[in-house]
């Protein structure tokens, strides 16, 4: 009775502060026994709290400004028995002091002045108890002083610390401009760990700017209390380079979604990295970001995306080139975070003279991805696409038709192994039109496992064309070289092998290698009139590097190989041919290589500008997307006049050269 008593008298009851989680706590009862005050010092790693009858003394690592190095506060002048609690909060960095129905922010409220020569008269805390975040309530006897050290995660963070983090992780950027992905993935680690070490940080600002030039970071300070706005911030002009700097706009809606997912934060903090270097943000395809300049925007403790307002990135620098155009794109790693790639999902691009906005609708780690675009108006971009369509289904027709055609006439068993290989090309030219013609529909259908099959299916049928054409020039060196008619075993079934079996072995193998290499592939177009920019896309390889290594090594080979085989034909039939039909002969076979290779060579010309690339892009289109046509008319040409000729039936040379049609069609 005479506990609890003493429990209502007393105006001691300590209140405590809110209801969140501290990460350390100690309370115990104080005898107040004359006027006295709350010392508050600065210590080097413990917590200590030393009480006399003159002052309660608190003392920590804690402090926020370490300039000022005491605080006194004035307690209550009600003498009696007060129960009181310290309260550390690490996310808040805040430490707090109930004592009675009195709280103090300790280090940060206003202090009633610098405590200096107080005696001391020690004097016991009863009824102590302290607990650490994550163990249990502890109970200590009574005694006039106590010491706690503080466990490393909980010690704070300044200054200091973060220049010398930034130093070192500016000192491995300048010492590896080109890191592998197992160095990449170490930067980004010691990437993360600076992001930690940011949102710990003391301030003595309420925005502060870490670093140098090459790599710095800017922590923005916003009170939770305040309405929510706009908030904007610029970077310092960067002279002497590409990008000369940058400006942040964040929306309001960023706040307020801050807000509901933790209504009791003290702060919101915004991280803004600035990296000069490409050196932990290098993709597959080695693409390259506007100035190598990176800037990583990140709301502490918070993962925003799919803001009703868009975050507003800009990067002011100098004139682009005309053949080059900005992306706003952004960082995704994959499920391991072992590598990434830049990604433009979310993000709208609004391109001006010197200076490119991102509008984004998510943070994260952001740049202005630099993509080659055509020099050709979008006039002729249209009118490349319609012949490329129209190309296409004539080319798939007359393909279609001329295989039935071959294969009723191969059961008169003349030149059957030829008239195979014919099918089995046109067959291939027929898959690369038809998977062209849909596969674009097939990347504008909502589902990602049929634009990776169809993506997959076009690639298999290019290959195909690719591999058929090398065995028609083969073939024909065969019939020429070796003379009528040598005999193999199982020898088209061979070829068949070759011709299918080889492009299914290399899309098999990408696809094994990452699932993802197949899908939308995203082709940025560029308008001329009102500023619009779009993406077409289409079912296919997803890597550029893949389809460069992969595509043109494929067709460098077989068009070298044509190359060498053709020249083996016409200096074979100019030494053997005594008849008087060289130049029938050898007009052709030159036709015949003609449809096998030189079209595709055009794809060369692709890499140059101009003029002469808008005439090449024209030829290439034409020629190829009506390659289909263009066989089925060499082949009724070729069938006429051996129609005329009198040894149609008898001739070897003429059993020979019968059509050969062989070529592929444009992928």
């Amino acid at each position: 009775m005479k506990v609890l008593l003493l429990l209502l008298l007393s105006p001691l009851q300590g209140v405590g502060v809110s209801g969140r989680q501290e990460d350390f706590r100690f309370c115990g009862d104080r005898n107040q026994t004359e006027n006295s005050s709350v010392i508050y010092e600065h210590s080097s790693a413990n917590i200590s709290i030393e009480n006399t009858a003159q002052a309660l003394v608190i003392r920590s690592p804690f402090l926020a400004d370490r300039t000022t190095p005491s605080y006194q506060y004035s307690l209550p002048t009600t003498l009696g028995r007060y129960r009181f609690c310290i309260y550390w909060f690490k996310a808040n960095r805040t430490l707090w002091l109930a004592y009675g129905k009195k709280s103090f922010f300790l280090g940060h409220d206003p202090a009633d002045g610098i405590a200096r020569g107080l005696e001391k008269t020690k004097a016991s805390i009863l009824n102590v108890s302290y607990v650490f975040k994550g163990q249990k309530n502890t109970s200590l006897e009574s005694a006039s002083e106590y010491l706690f050290p503080v466990p490393p995660e909980m010690m704070p963070v300044w200054k200091q610390d973060v220049e010398d983090e930034l130093a070192a992780l500016d000192g491995l950027l300048a010492r590896v401009p080109s890191a592998g992905s197992t160095a990449q993935r170490s930067l980004r680690h010691k990437l993360r760990a600076l992001e930690r070490t940011l949102a710990q940080v003391e301030l003595e600002e309420q925005n502060q700017t870490f670093g140098k030039a090459a790599l710095r970071a800017t922590v923005l300070s916003i009170s939770p209390t305040q309405a929510p706005q706009h908030l904007a911030f610029a970077s310092p002009k960067e002279e002497n380079r590409e990008v000369q700097g940058f400006a942040v706009d964040l929306p309001s809606s960023l706040f307020v979604m801050a807000k509901r997912k933790e209504e009791e934060v003290v702060e919101h903090r915004v991280l803004l990295v600035d990296i000069n270097s490409q050196a932990m943000f290098q993709d597959e395809n080695s693409s390259h970001i506007l100035g190598d300049k990176v800037v990583g925007i990140s709301l502490v403790d918070t993962v925003v995306a799919n803001l009703s307002e868009p975050v507003v990135l800009t990067f002011f620098h100098n004139r682009l080139p005309r053949n080059v155009t900005p992306l706003c794109v952004f960082w995704r790693e994959d499920g391991t975070a072992s590598s990434g790639n830049w990604d433009s999902y979310g993000c709208t691009t609004v391109e001006g003279d010197t200076r490119t906005d991102c509008r984004c609708n998510h943070l994260t780690y952001f740049a202005v991805l630099m993509v080659s675009s055509p020099e050709i108006s979008y006039l002729h971009r249209d009118s490349l696409s319609i012949i490329t369509y129209i190309g296409c289904l004539i080319s798939a027709l007359a393909s279609i038709s001329t295989i039935f055609f071959l294969y009723f006439r191969s059961k008169q068993r003349d030149q059957i192994t030829s008239m195979h290989i014919h099918m089995n090309l046109l067959g291939a030219i027929f898959l690369l039109d038809f998977t062209f013609l849909v596969s674009e529909h097939l990347a504008s259908s909502s589902s990602q496992a049929a634009c990776r099959a169809g993506g997959l299916f076009l690639h298999f049928s290019l290959l195909s064309c690719l591999t058929w054409m090398g065995i028609e020039g083969y073939n024909l060196y065969r019939l020429v070289i070796e003379v009528f008619n040598a005999y193999h075993d199982h020898f088209l079934l061979k070829l068949c092998l070759v011709g299918w079996g080889l492009p299914f072995f290399c899309v098999m193998l990408i696809l094994l290698a990452n699932w993802t290499n197949y899908g939308p592939f995203y082709i940025p177009v560029y308008e001329s009139i009102g500023g619009r920019s779009t993406n077409a896309t289409i079912c296919w390889l997803t890597s550029p590097l893949i389809h460069n290594v992969v595509n043109l090594g494929f067709f460098s080979v077989v068009f070298l190989f044509n190359l060498v085989m053709l020249g083996a034909m016409i200096r074979e039939i100019l030494r053997q041919n005594k008849k008087g039909h060289k130049l029938k002969h050898v007009l052709a076979l030159f036709g015949l290589s003609i449809l096998l290779g030189i079209p595709w060579a055009l794809v060369f010309f692709s890499f140059t500008s101009g003029v002469f690339r808008l005439v090449s892009l024209y030829i290439f289109t034409i020629v190829n997307s009506l390659q289909g046509f263009l066989i089925f008319l060499w082949y009724w040409t070729m069938v006429l006049q051996a129609k005329k000729s009198s040894d149609f039936h008898g001739s070897s040379d003429s059993v020979k050269l019968q059509p050969n049609s062989s070529q592929s069609h444009p992928g």
